[in-house]
Parts: C-alpha cells; sequence; structure tokens
C-alpha cells in the first residue's frame, strides 16, 4: 500500500504490517484514506482528528444543498373559473416562494372520454402563469390523472436571491443614551 505520513510526505510502497509499525512508533494511526486506489492510500495521523474533519465536511456540503419541496395543487375537469382563479393564484405564490408546482387533474368516470378538457385546462395555467414558473414536465397521464410539473421561474429565483442578500442583518448601531434632564423644584 502507498503510505503518506503526518507531514503529507510519501514514504512510498510499504507492506501493511511496516506502515503499522511505523505509525505506532509516531504514536498515530494509520488510515485508509482510498481503499479503491491501486495500490490502497493509506495516510499516518490521528484517527479521532480524521473523524473530526470528515463530519466537518459533511456538515458543510449538507448546508450547501438546497431542499426542492414539491406542493401540489388539484384541478378538476369540471373546475369553476373562480376555484381555477384561487388555485392558480396559489400556484403562482408557491412558484414566488422558491418551490416547484405538481399541477394535476384526475378525471373520474366518464370525464376520461373528455380528456381533451383536461389538457386545456392545464394548458391554460401553464400560459397564465408564464414567466413566474417554467415548464419542467410537460402534461401527461397516469392512469388516470394527468400530471404537469412546474419550477420556478429564472427571474423568480434571481429576485428570491436578491431579497435573501437584503435581509441579512446589517451590523446594529449604537445610540446614545436619550440626555436626562434634572427638574428642580421651587420650595
Amino acid at each position: 500500500m502507498r503510505v503518506i505520513d503526518e507531514n503529507g510526505e510519501q514514504l512510498g510502497i510499504l507492506a501493511p504490517f511496516e506502515a503499522l509499525r511505523i505509525a505506532r512508533e509516531r504514536g498515530l494511526d494509520l488510515v485508509e484514506v482510498s481503499p479503491s486506489a491501486v495500490p490502497p492510500v493509506c495516510r499516518i495521523q490521528d484517527y479521532g482528528k480524521f473523524l473530526y474533519e470528515k463530519e466537518k465536511s459533511d456538515r458543510a456540503a449538507r448546508k450547501k444543498q438546497k431542499i426542492i419541496v414539491i406542493k401540489e395543487v388539484k384541478f378538476s375537469v369540471t373546475v369553476d373559473e373562480h376555484d381555477y382563479q384561487t388555485k392558480k393564484n396559489q400556484a403562482m405564490r408557491f412558484l414566488s416562494e422558491g418551490d416547484k408546482v405538481k399541477a394535476s387533474l384526475r378525471f373520474r368516470g366518464r370525464q376520461m372520454a373528455h380528456r381533451d378538457l383536461g389538457y386545456n385546462i392545464i394548458h391554460r395555467l401553464i400560459t397564465d402563469i408564464g414567466d413566474t414558473g417554467a415548464v419542467e414536465f410537460m402534461p401527461r397521464m397516469e392512469g388516470t390523472t394527468l400530471h404537469a410539473i412546474l419550477a420556478p421561474g429564472k427571474k423568480v429565483l434571481a429576485e428570491k436571491e436578491a431579497t435573501a442578500k437584503k435581509a441579512a442583518p446589517a451590523p446594529a448601531k449604537q445610540q446614545a443614551p436619550p440626555p436626562v434632564h434634572a427638574e428642580t423644584t421651587a420650595s
């Protein structure tokens, strides 16, 4: 195995027992860094410190992750105009908050014969949303349900990042205490 010492210098390719002996002489551990390499790479270092640094880098990677949330808005073929407007506004609000929206429309019974009505409702939603959202998956049928997934538009994402930068707390300014007025009373 290839061995690297605690200072980052290569000791060369050594037998496992010899690398372990060198590590023990220095009061450190032999840690396998890259088991898939040919030959495997091991480092002489403190194992506790290795675990701490690994956990620290994992935590930093998790902190930078963006959790994707998909909110669903359900329609029916016989949706009324006011209900449609309410659900469209709800979808636009979800998109402006940075969430993805799944628009679904369920066909019941004889409504399956009129799929074009369902496609018209979903396409109307897509055109009404406009720049607020971008179509990630075009409408498609899965069983008796018609789905379309909308992602926030580039314009919305840029606005959200700009507001996040503005919302960063500014350093607090210290205020001088209010002046104290001495009142005199005549006796």
